[in-house]
């Protein structure tokens, strides 16, 4: 796991996601003491919980976006589900346990990923000995002397030339003839809970199936990725790759739930039947169990749970109270104001001001945002989202759209040229929408 204080966690964050600093304090914390967790003695380790979060705030204000960052920085296993696609025990759905089997899934690239790069000169020598073998074949028989076309001196002189030519690229175009292993057909397994089974059942069906091999002619540039993957698949132990895993899993492991208020029960009875039990489900899971896959059993003892909702209809109170305990750090996340509109726009590494700029480069159109133009777009984002729903920043994706839709159109037939973008462009473009309520509830 990366050594990040909470301090470079924070300003990582804050290159990619405006404001909600108290929700970045907080997961930067919560991620630092995974750290700080390993650093004591075994005895103390085994007792320190971490503290899961439950973020509150309203869609399209950074939630997920915040997971997903986070995600990235700390090359931890992570996993990201929502509440919603998951059933009580006993219905046709998904089960909270499958939540904890993909996080293994996640780990098992992860470490695999890492083998493949200690492994990765002996597999590339490997590759490089089976090319020359494909290229120059052994002769059936070498003969005495040295002129002889079958002589080990000859064979290896050529064998020494073509290793050079490998190795410039200069052989890249040639053909050579390799054996393939024909992979079966995956099964369709359907039924209640056997998609995410304990069991590999398409394991075992492969197992049971007569591997067959096919001879494929390809050229070498190809021929290589091929062989390197086989002789990687060949190299790495894949029952160490399984058990350390499960151990990063158990240690580093984060998943984040979202949708969380969605499995608020209501008062209507019908399609919400489940919702308090997938609640019920999801307390042993949080608190820490024990869940059987097909990689070993993990303890969810010491996996990070973040949890997010929008508490649109629901509030927090409204979860069963032991589950409200399961997640005692609290934090709220702020609707987003003109101000951070404007930010968004401009201040993010991937802003969208800037992808709709490399986007149109690509077409040899140069646009230019001027201020008064992106102090326009944040009142417009921020006018809709007080007089119809408040998706947040997400509003930004349509409004950008709808400004840049008939110049996007065009780009290709302009045939180069610089177009700026001021607040007469965006008020001819968004003034009449934004102004009659039901076209921008409908439009934007």
């Amino acid at each position: 796991m990366r050594d990040l204080t909470p301090r470079q966690i924070v300003a990582e964050l804050d290159a990619h996601i405006v404001a909600q600093q108290d929700a970045k304090r907080a997961v930067a914390i919560a991620v630092r003491n995974r750290w700080r967790r390993q650093q004591l003695p075994e005895t103390m380790r085994g007792e320190v919980a971490p503290k899961n979060i439950l973020m509150i705030g309203p869609t399209g204000v950074g939630k997920t976006e915040i997971a997903r960052r986070l995600a990235r920085l700390t090359g931890a296993p992570f996993i990201k589900v929502e509440a919603t696609k998951y059933t009580e025990v006993g219905y046709y759905g998904r089960d909270v346990e499958s939540m904890i089997r993909e996080l293994v899934e996640n780990a098992i690239l992860i470490v695999r990923e890492t083998e493949r790069k200690e492994i990765e000169t002996e597999a590339r020598t490997r590759v490089e000995e089976r090319l020359l073998d494909l290229l120059v074949p052994h002769p059936p028989a070498y003969e005495i002397g040295t002129d002889s076309p079958n002589s080990p001196e000859r064979y290896e002189r050529t064998r020494e030339k073509i290793r050079s030519r490998l190795a410039s690229g200069e052989m890249d175009d040639s053909k050579v003839e390799i054996h393939l292993e024909k992979k079966s057909a995956p099964m369709m397994l359907t039924g209640m809970g056997l998609e995410h089974s304990d069991i590999d059942l398409q394991g075992m069906f492969e197992k049971l199936i007569p591997k067959q091999s096919v001879r494929r002619e390809m050229a070498v540039s190809d021929a290589r990725r091929v062989l390197f993957e086989q002789e990687c698949d060949a190299l790495i132990n894949q029952e160490k790759v399984n058990a350390k895993a499960v151990e990063l899993s158990e240690n580093l492991g984060i998943v984040f739930i979202d949708e969380i208020d969605k499995v608020v029960a209501s008062d209507a009875r019908g399609a919400d039947v489940s919702r308090q039990g997938v609640q019920r489900d999801l307390l042993p899971i949080v608190e820490g169990t024990t869940v059987q896959t097909k990689y070993g059993y993990v303890k969810t003892d010491h996996i990070l749970f973040v949890a997010a909702g929008a508490f649109h209809r629901a509030k927090p109170s409204e979860l069963m109270p032991e589950l409200q305990g399961r997640f005692p750090i609290r934090v709220e996340l702020q609707d987003l104001t003109k101000a951070d509109f404007v930010r968004i726009l401009t201040e993010p590494n991937s802003a969208l001001t800037k992808q709709y700029q490399a986007l149109l480069e690509t077409e040899g159109v140069q646009i230019v945002f001027e201020n008064d133009a992106i102090e326009a777009l944040a009142e417009y984002a921020h006018q809709v989202n007080q007089s119809s729903q408040n998706i947040g920043a997400r509003r930004l994706y349509t409004i950008m759209e709808r400004l840049l839709e008939e110049l996007s159109f065009e780009a290709p037939d302009m045939h180069r040229g610089r177009v700026v973008i001021n607040a007469a462009y965006v008020t001819q473009r968004l003034a009449e929408l934004a102004a009659d309520e039901d076209l921008s509830k409908f439009i934007l």
